[in-house]
């Protein structure tokens, strides 16, 4: 089947509310709005993190709903060839990255990750650093691929995961490198996530792993379990089904 971007509006009006329900409760799930949790998640689903008062990166508010308009991009073919082991639909990850709906799409991937984990099975709505193993390897394979695929290589976990090596694990050099630090004239700190978001959603400006985003608000297990998840021990993940 083939998907150009003739039919993009089609596809994230009409497939995005599917997206994290698995075949097997498609019928009786209905879209789900996070609620307030008196926990301090690393990692939350936007609605969660308004409604607990937490932040992601820095400051307290709300991450952007929407994207700046993408001049650069074109049309291209959107892949529908996703695989899932859980029944994931991919196709509107994969429409976001190509129209350039970056903030959407890293929205999307946190979510999805919720998903994947196990946790909204829970009734809860972010994950725990525990939980990342839990997450199929298929599934992040796929998601990598498309922003690997849209970001000409400058996005994805495993680029992250580079330049977490190339600081040799020292997180606030990592941070750095990625573009995810700004400075108050002397002090540096982590740029705000939340209300008027400071990150880059455009692939031409951003730096390298700059995206998708991952909370370290309390700690920075998450993302590191993350970026030791067993799927980067090989390339077997650049593999197009």
């Amino acid at each position: 089947m083939r998907i150009t971007l003739a039919t993009t509006l089609l596809l994230l009006t009409g497939a995005t509310v599917d997206a994290f329900v698995t075949p097997s409760s498609r019928s009786s799930v209905a879209p789900t709005v996070c609620s307030s949790k008196n926990v301090a998640p690393l990692f939350l689903s936007t609605e969660a993190a308004a409604a607990t008062g937490s932040t992601a990166m820095a400051d307290s508010g709300k991450p952007p709903a929407h994207s700046d308009d993408d001049a650069h991009v074109q049309d291209v073919e959107i892949p529908t060839v996703l695989p899932s082991d859980v029944g994931m639909d991919y196709v509107p990850l994969a429409t976001m990255l190509a129209t350039g709906q970056l903030a959407e799409a890293d929205q999307f991937t946190r979510d999805a990750l919720i998903v994947l984990s196990g946790s909204k099975a829970k009734g809860r709505d972010f994950v725990y650093f525990t939980e990342v193993k839990r997450i199929p390897s298929t599934d992040l394979a796929t998601i990598e691929r498309l922003w690997n695929k849209f970001s000409g290589g400058k996005f994805g976990y495993s680029v992250q995961k580079k330049k977490f090596k190339q600081s040799k694990g020292d997180f606030e050099a990592f941070c750095r490198k990625i573009g995810w630090t700004a400075k108050d004239g002397e002090i540096e700190r982590k740029k705000r996530w939340f209300g008027a978001s400071e990150f880059i959603y455009d692939v031409q400006k951003a730096p390298e792993g700059h995206l998708p985003l991952t909370s370290a608000l309390r700690g920075t297990s998450l993302i590191k379990e993350l970026l030791n998840h067993p799927v980067w021990d090989n390339d077997d993940w650049k593999k197009e089904p």
